[in-house]
Protein backbone atom coordinates (compact mmCIF):
# COMPACT_ATOMS: atom_id res chain seq x y z
CA UNK A 1 0.00 0.00 0.00
CA UNK A 2 2.95 2.31 0.38
CA UNK A 3 3.74 2.15 -3.00
CA UNK A 4 0.25 2.94 -4.50
CA UNK A 5 -0.32 5.80 -2.38
CA UNK A 6 3.51 6.84 -2.85
CA UNK A 7 2.24 6.66 -6.51
CA UNK A 8 -1.04 9.23 -6.08
CA UNK A 9 0.91 11.39 -4.49
CA UNK A 10 3.72 11.88 -7.58
CA UNK A 11 1.18 11.92 -10.32
CA UNK A 12 -0.77 14.13 -7.71
CA UNK A 13 1.60 16.20 -7.45
CA UNK A 14 3.01 16.45 -11.43
CA UNK A 15 -0.95 16.76 -12.05
CA UNK A 16 -0.92 20.23 -10.21
CA UNK A 17 1.96 21.41 -11.48
CA UNK A 18 1.26 20.95 -15.31
CA UNK A 19 -2.21 22.94 -14.13
CA UNK A 20 -0.28 25.77 -12.00
CA UNK A 21 1.98 26.45 -15.33
CA UNK A 22 -0.63 26.07 -17.64
CA UNK A 23 -3.27 28.71 -15.41
CA UNK A 24 0.79 31.07 -15.57
CA UNK A 25 0.53 31.59 -19.54
CA UNK A 26 -3.50 32.53 -20.85
CA UNK A 27 -1.24 34.79 -23.45
CA UNK A 28 0.54 31.51 -24.86
CA UNK A 29 -2.93 30.04 -25.88
CA UNK A 30 -3.68 33.13 -27.94
CA UNK A 31 -0.48 33.29 -29.90
CA UNK A 32 -1.36 30.77 -32.34
CA UNK A 33 -4.58 32.44 -33.62
CA UNK A 34 -2.55 36.03 -33.66
CA UNK A 35 0.21 34.01 -35.89
CA UNK A 36 -2.81 32.46 -38.21
CA UNK A 37 -4.36 35.97 -38.77
CA UNK A 38 -1.39 37.62 -39.15
CA UNK A 39 -0.33 34.99 -42.27
CA UNK A 40 -3.79 35.24 -43.37
CA UNK A 41 -3.60 39.33 -43.28
CA UNK A 42 -0.04 39.21 -45.37
CA UNK A 43 -0.69 36.16 -47.64
CA UNK A 44 -4.44 37.14 -48.90
CA UNK A 45 -5.63 40.30 -47.49
CA UNK A 46 -3.06 42.94 -48.14
CA UNK A 47 -2.11 41.77 -52.14
CA UNK A 48 -6.01 41.60 -52.91
CA UNK A 49 -6.11 45.44 -51.37
CA UNK A 50 -2.95 46.55 -53.22
CA UNK A 51 -4.76 44.78 -56.56
CA UNK A 52 -8.25 46.63 -56.27
CA UNK A 53 -5.98 49.78 -55.92
CA UNK A 54 -4.17 49.09 -58.84
CA UNK A 55 -7.39 48.19 -60.56
CA UNK A 56 -8.80 51.83 -59.83
CA UNK A 57 -5.63 53.37 -60.61
CA UNK A 58 -5.82 51.79 -63.94
CA UNK A 59 -9.81 52.48 -64.69
CA UNK A 60 -8.90 56.26 -63.26
CA UNK A 61 -6.23 57.01 -66.01
CA UNK A 62 -7.54 55.72 -69.41
CA UNK A 63 -8.19 58.53 -71.73
CA UNK A 64 -8.84 58.87 -75.23
CA UNK A 65 -6.59 57.24 -77.53
CA UNK A 66 -5.31 54.74 -75.35
CA UNK A 67 -5.04 51.17 -76.73
CA UNK A 68 -6.53 48.46 -73.70
CA UNK A 69 -7.21 45.07 -73.73
CA UNK A 70 -10.20 44.03 -72.21
CA UNK A 71 -10.66 40.93 -69.61
CA UNK A 72 -12.28 38.82 -72.68
CA UNK A 73 -9.13 39.58 -74.84
CA UNK A 74 -10.60 42.06 -77.19
CA UNK A 75 -8.09 44.85 -78.37
CA UNK A 76 -9.22 48.45 -79.01
CA UNK A 77 -8.83 52.29 -78.95
CA UNK A 78 -10.62 54.29 -76.18
CA UNK A 79 -12.50 56.64 -78.75
CA UNK A 80 -14.59 58.31 -75.38
CA UNK A 81 -14.35 58.14 -71.89
CA UNK A 82 -18.27 58.21 -69.99
CA UNK A 83 -19.01 57.95 -66.40
CA UNK A 84 -18.46 53.95 -65.82
CA UNK A 85 -18.76 53.56 -69.84
CA UNK A 86 -15.61 53.42 -72.58
CA UNK A 87 -16.90 53.81 -76.46
CA UNK A 88 -13.89 51.17 -77.81
CA UNK A 89 -12.73 51.01 -81.66
CA UNK A 90 -12.27 47.46 -82.00
CA UNK A 91 -11.63 48.06 -86.13
CA UNK A 92 -12.19 50.33 -88.55
CA UNK A 93 -15.87 52.18 -88.01
CA UNK A 94 -16.41 49.35 -85.22
CA UNK A 95 -16.99 50.62 -81.79
CA UNK A 96 -18.49 48.66 -78.77
CA UNK A 97 -19.63 50.18 -75.36
CA UNK A 98 -17.88 48.75 -72.36
CA UNK A 99 -17.51 48.88 -68.26
CA UNK A 100 -14.82 50.89 -67.59
CA UNK A 101 -13.93 47.27 -64.93
CA UNK A 102 -13.75 44.90 -67.93
CA UNK A 103 -10.60 46.84 -69.20
CA UNK A 104 -7.11 44.25 -68.23
CA UNK A 105 -4.61 46.95 -68.78
CA UNK A 106 -3.29 49.47 -71.14
CA UNK A 107 -1.15 48.28 -73.81
CA UNK A 108 -0.01 51.79 -74.76
CA UNK A 109 -0.26 55.51 -74.04
CA UNK A 110 0.06 56.80 -77.20
CA UNK A 111 -2.79 57.83 -79.57
CA UNK A 112 -4.12 55.69 -82.51
CA UNK A 113 -1.62 55.42 -85.15
CA UNK A 114 -3.19 56.92 -88.85
CA UNK A 115 -2.47 55.18 -91.63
Amino acid sequence: MGIVSLNSIVFSSLVGAATDQQASNPILGLLPLVLIFAAMYFLLLRPQRKRQKETVNLQKSIVEGDEVVLNSGIYGWVSAVEDEWLWLEIAEKVEIRVGKGSVARKVSVSAKPTE
